[in-house]
């Protein structure tokens, strides 16, 4: 069972992200038409595991869903806040409605709830949570120890996470596809992109530990270049953040000669590719 820490949410919505339903929220319970439910716009989990949702899917077609989603009202229809992989998993198992408790609450305690019910069952990768922190220290004007006091982690936490969305799309794809850790990516930040690379490759292939990559960083850090280092433009790396944040995956800008240059959008699934489409047709 999912422990679900205090933070400031308030009794009732804390009950609403555990994994038990109490006699406080099945009262607050009503049956809603799966048709009237759009996804959570503020979803910051990009990859939901197939064997995962099967099993889930399968549970539900047995016992039918236990623990009510949590929904907020959308003109005519509602949005999800909480509970995606029970709505995902009821739409699979053939149902028509879904038990739900409806709460007014603002874009801000949106993503927040939808952050805090993916990370207290560690169901986010590390780049998927800076990118939902970044989101609402940049949207919704967050200072970096309000998020730390709302998601229940230490300022510092939330900075480390922060840093890592300076890596390449190489080095954050790895990352969301879990194949690196927090631990072993952050020291490659600052590290000249190449050499961040090759270890982040090393690292995989070989199975460092996160204190072995931080001995290998050190040793990269001090190696001396024979070229000199490439110049940032502001410009760039503010459009790069921009994109970034609005699109929710790594975007790099590559300038080349007579103002030409080439932009990358890194994905790691079909799901996210779809995304991009469905905003870029919008």
């Amino acid at each position: 069972m999912a422990v679900v820490k205090n933070r400031g949410l308030g009794r009732g919505l804390n009950a609403l992200l555990g994994d038990t339903p109490t006699p406080e929220v099945m009262k607050q319970t009503t049956q809603i038409p799966l048709s009237k439910i759009k996804p959570n716009s503020y979803q910051p989990r990009t990859h939901f595991a197939d064997e995962g949702l099967s099993a889930l899917t399968e549970s539900i077609r047995q016992k039918g869903v236990l623990m009510p989603i949590l929904l907020r009202p959308k003109g005519d229809a509602y949005e999800l806040i909480a509970g995606e992989r029970r709505w995902r998993a009821s739409q699979a198992a053939g149902l028509t409605e879904i038990p739900a408790v409806i709460r007014n609450v603002n874009d801000l305690q949106a993503l927040e709830l939808a952050i805090i019910e993916n990370e207290q069952r560690d169901d986010l990768t590390a780049i998927e949570s800076a990118r939902a922190y970044s989101r609402m220290i940049e949207e919704f004007g967050c200072t970096q120890q309000q998020v730390a006091e709302k998601i229940g982690i230490s300022r510092v936490q939330v900075s480390n996470l922060i840093r890592l969305l300076q890596l390449s799309a190489f080095i954050t794809g790895l990352v969301e596809l879990r194949k690196l850790s927090m631990g072993q990516a952050r020291p490659l930040v600052g590290l000249p992109e190449q050499a961040a690379e090759a270890l982040a490759q090393q690292c995989v292939d070989q199975g460092w530990s996160a204190r072995q990559m931080e001995r290998e960083a050190k040793k990269a850090s001090k190696t001396p270049t024979l070229s000199k280092p490439k110049e940032v433009d502001a410009d760039v790396v503010a459009l790069q953040e921009e994109l970034t944040r609005k699109l929710g995956l790594t975007v790099e800008i590559m300038g080349k000669k007579h103002g030409a240059g080439e932009m990358r959008i890194a994905y790691t699934h079909a799901a996210e590719l779809d995304g991009i489409l469905r905003k870029l047709r919008s």
